[in-house]
């Protein structure tokens, strides 16, 4: 297969499995070793979705755009028919510009700017967050039919990304004063959220939380207010070889035994990284290198490798996302190991992406690969220091592709009328790839 640097905003159809490694063989064969790029792989998102409809069928996923708000990413759930977590006007619009429905978005930043608020009362978007009387009355001011949905605090002990310190209020001392603010002021509280913690690792906090929603739920309807939506958050495992099925059954068990009337409650969640980080695998090349010598033997202390790419573009995941990169080799690496340190481009002492790990010796223009990249990377990178950020050559198979273009269409009246499938082919190139 030939890869042409012109084609790099296309999607590539594959011919049978998307192979992510024998791709990225092919590709630094003929690739300037200049510049990172992503290889992402769309059926891999596909996959995700379709576990998640078998392992919690009765949990709408709205995915969190922030995570990932790659057109490509957002254009694919639209055509599977998941629905979307937005925390801005910014991605209110990028979502309803692909023709996505705006009762199919949650507004789901409990603190909302008031030109935000204008936006998606303007838009249609009605259904939001909340977890102070503050916000109440901006949203009685900018979004009066709003659809609110109280957020609580229930945080899990083992997270990468802690939120309770910022967001939500305490289920049993304030959510209820709130509730009976919200009635004073006139304004439709329907339902309660919660967000456990992005990549959380104490599963069976959910359980916790969908009980403390339950008891919410009871003592609305004491009020006389019908809740009859609920958010479980987001917090789900994406990397390779996660799985979701531990939450899942934790999820389910406590929606049957606290909520068991399906028809009575609709429950949603705001998944991230479980669809997204799998499906994009990053490369990178060693432009740079030093060898630090023991100053009394003359024996080598430690090797420092610079890479093309650093925590001002994709690794500030380091930084905001606390992940811990796992560099793969390309080629014949061997031979004796050495403790190394791993730096980007830039020129600040800030841009480490990993302190010491062994390595073999590696030399300058080899590459090295970071598998599971796909959340919290793209979205806050930054070409600091003038360094240009990674492009992302996208793959699907052809089986998969069919696949879309028959599931929900979806018309949009921001594009003349084109749906989003139709968006997606757009972009795909012509090349058939062996």
């Amino acid at each position: 297969m030939k890869f042409l640097e012109n084609d790099s905003d296309k999607i590539q159809i594959v011919d049978g499995t998307v192979d992510v490694p024998r791709i990225i063989d092919a590709m630094v064969d003929q690739m300037p070793t200049e510049h990172p790029f992503y290889v992402m792989d769309i059926g891999d998102i596909v996959r995700k979705h379709q576990q998640w409809i078998e392992k919690m069928p009765r949990v709408v996923p709205h995915y969190a755009v922030k995570c990932n708000d790659s057109e490509i990413v957002c254009a694919t759930l639209a055509a599977l028919g998941a629905s979307f977590d937005c925390a801005s006007k910014g991605e209110i619009a990028k979502i309803l510009s692909l023709g996505v429905a705006p009762e199919r978005v949650i507004f789901a930043n409990p603190m909302k700017p008031a030109s935000h608020l204008r936006y998606a009362h303007g838009n249609g978007v009605k259904t939001m967050t909340y977890d102070s009387d503050t916000e109440l009355r901006k949203i009685k001011q900018f979004c009066p039919d709003a659809k609110l949905v109280i957020r609580i605090r229930c945080e899990a002990e083992k997270a990468q990304c802690p939120l309770g310190k910022k967001f939500g209020c305490d289920p049993v001392e304030e959510a209820p004063r709130l509730i009976k603010i919200a009635r004073s002021l006139g304004l439709e509280v329907i339902g309660v959220s919660f967000h456990v913690g992005s990549g959380c690792a104490d599963f069976p906090i959910y359980y916790k939380a969908i009980s403390y929603a339950r008891d919410l739920f009871d003592y609305a309807a004491k009020l006389g207010c019908n809740f009859n939506l609920l958010d479980i958050g987001g917090g789900f495992p994406g990397d390779t070889g996660t799985s979701i099925d531990e939450v899942s059954m934790i999820v389910n068990s406590a929606l049957e035994k606290f909520f068991p009337d399906k028809a009575a409650v609709r429950v949603i969640s705001e998944p991230g990284r479980y669809y997204v980080s799998s499906a994009f695998t990053l490369v990178t090349n060693v432009q740079s290198k030093r060898v630090c010598l023991n100053a009394r033997t003359g024996a080598i202390d430690r090797m420092m490798y610079y890479l093309n790419d650093g925590v001002y573009a994709s690794f500030n995941c380091i930084l905001y996302d606390h992940q811990i990169p796992h560099p793969k080799l390309i080629g014949r690496q061997g031979g004796k190991l050495y403790n190394s340190t791993i730096w980007g481009p830039t020129c600040d002492a800030l841009d480490q992406l990993i302190e010491t790990i062994a390595l073999p010796e590696l030399e300058i223009d080899d590459w090295v690969v970071f598998e599971n990249m796909g959340a919290y990377t793209i979205p806050v990178a930054s070409p600091f220091n003038g360094f240009e950020l990674p492009k992302i050559y996208c793959y699907i198979s052809k089986d998969t592709w069919k696949m879309l273009e028959t599931l929900f269409p979806l018309q949009n009246e921001c594009s003349g009328g084109k749906n989003v499938t139709e968006r997606l082919m757009n972009n795909f190139g012509t090349m058939v790839c062996a």
